[in-house]
């Protein structure tokens, strides 16, 4: 619980900066620990866009989210689940699997721009409502020692692009175009317009 108050929703992420971003607005939820599936990322399937990659995977988790909810017999607040995909020339950069793999996607994003994708699902009742955030980031030229020094900090681990904005990386963007709470996991413009559409009053 984030506060004395109850619970209104539950949040289907172990996400701490999602966490912090629903506490900002004063939205009092209870996270829910759903098993992953295997493996550290969701699969693309052939064919699909990067675009529809994080549409899919945050109602996936919604859907996983909505069926523990029943399985553990728990109370029937509305679910909401996020995913946070780094799109580099149409491509989805992930979460690195070890260093070199940081260091590989750090170098790609150096000096060029990219886009950050946050898709929010809520399942409320029987009803499953969407939003998209899209964002453009401009790096900066990275060199390859703080790029280095970066991945010994140990922040990029766990993150989609192998960055985090709101932490030592921010030195590293030089500008955004949308939403920055998006980069770092929940648009909370489209998040509460969700909310809003589900009845959910914010304080």
């Amino acid at each position: 619980m984030t506060d004395a108050s109850p619970a209104r929703l539950y949040l289907a992420s172990a996400s701490p900066r999602r966490r912090e971003l629903l506490t900002q607005i004063g939205l009092a939820h209870d996270v829910l620990r759903v098993p992953a599936p295997p493996g550290e990322d969701e699969p693309q399937h052939p064919g699909e866009s990067a675009a529809d990659y994080v549409r899919r995977t945050a109602r996936d988790k919604a859907e996983r989210g909505r069926d523990w909810l029943r399985l553990q017999a728990l109370p029937a607040l509305p679910l909401l689940a996020a995913d946070t995909t780094v799109i580099l020339d149409g491509q989805v950069l992930g979460k690195p699997v070890d260093r070199d793999d940081a260091i590989r996607i750090l170098q790609a994003l150096s000096g060029r721009s990219h886009q950050v994708h946050t898709a929010v699902a809520l399942w409320t009742g029987e009803r499953l409502l969407e939003a998209v955030s899209i964002t453009e980031v401009q790096m900066r030229p990275l060199q390859l020692d703080e790029i280095m020094r970066y991945c010994d900090s140990g922040e990029p681990y766990g993150k989609a692009g192998a960055y985090g904005i709101q932490g030592l990386a921010g030195t590293f963007v030089a500008r955004i175009a949308g939403s920055y709470t998006g980069v770092m996991g929940l648009p909370l413009f489209e998040t509460a317009n969700l909310l809003r559409a589900a009845g959910i009053a914010l304080p």
